[in-house]
């Protein structure tokens, strides 16, 4: 009987030790509200992606683009153009708020393309693990001149990548009730709209933020510099402000600020073979 006892504990041994390797994204820990606070840093993009870092891009509108060590690319809200790119995204997700923040005909090269609503009638429901990143998504309501409000029409979809966790709002038309707080549960960045009305006005935005509590938060949707400018001054008593001059900036747990900053980033359509 000692024999077979000590093949089969080999046995487990070993499996666990292949279940590990497999293992190829960092856990993170976006539905456990903890407060972090590492060193400042502000990372360029020059040099080559590290494990467990994202090259994150502001390409325009509520297009971001994220890049990984492994090579994955994703594009946010993607309307069908982000530039002279050699690389077509791995994933895209999309949004019916409006018609900019979606297209009917992408790429058909694109292997994920997850839409914010069902074009069924129902729950977008999207829950996509990619062995570097894990994809979700919250859906809210959407406004409508024909029936006033559309359900589900809107998707807050959620980028755990890194041990960190991404949330892109899309166009948010609605603060979030408390179970979809809760089923976002912790960002460490948050890219948020803040167009002072086409989505949320400036003051619901800026409780959103605040409840979030974010460590990172990348404005988006802004026209101009009134609407960026009411919301930054909603935020400069709680949040850093900084503001880069390049489009494209690495992030990973280690390079989170100390303080809760608002990153102010230029877009720029992306040009990779100029």
């Amino acid at each position: 009987m000692v024999r077979p006892l000590i093949l089969t504990a080999v046995i487990l041994i070993l499996s666990t030790a292949i279940a590990t390797q497999a293992q190829t994204r960092m856990p993170s820990h976006c539905l456990a509200f903890a407060d972090l606070g590492p060193p400042v840093h502000l990372a360029g993009s020059n040099d080559a992606i590290l494990k467990n870092e994202v090259l994150i891009s502001y390409v325009d509108h509520s297009m971001y683009m994220l890049d990984t060590h492994g090579g994955l690319r994703v594009v946010t809200d993607y309307n069908g153009f982000i530039g002279l790119v050699d690389q077509a995204p791995d994933v895209i997700t999309m949004n019916k708020g409006h018609s900019s923040h979606y297209t009917d005909f992408p790429d058909p090269v694109i292997p994920h393309i997850l839409r914010g609503w069902d074009l069924k009638g129902g729950v977008a429901d999207h829950h996509l693990e990619l062995g570097e990143m894990l994809i979700r998504n919250v859906t809210t309501d959407i406004r409508s001149d024909f029936t006033g409000r559309v359900p589900d029409g809107n998707s807050i979809f959620i980028f755990e990548v890194g041990g960190m966790c991404i949330g892109h709002l899309g166009h948010l038309h609605h603060e979030p009730t408390d179970a979809q707080y809760a089923r976002i549960g912790r960002l460490d960045v948050v890219m948020a709209a803040v167009d002072g009305g086409l989505t949320l006005d400036t003051p619901a935005m800026l409780r959103v933020m605040k409840r979030l509590k974010a460590t990172v938060v990348l404005p988006m949707h802004w026209f101009g510099g009134g609407s960026l400018a009411d919301f930054l001054g909603g935020m400069q008593k709680d949040f850093e402000v900084v503001r880069l001059k390049d489009s494209t900036f690495k992030m990973s747990l280690d390079l989170l600020p100390a303080r809760p900053t608002v990153m102010v980033v230029p877009p720029r359509f992306v040009a990779e073979f100029e």
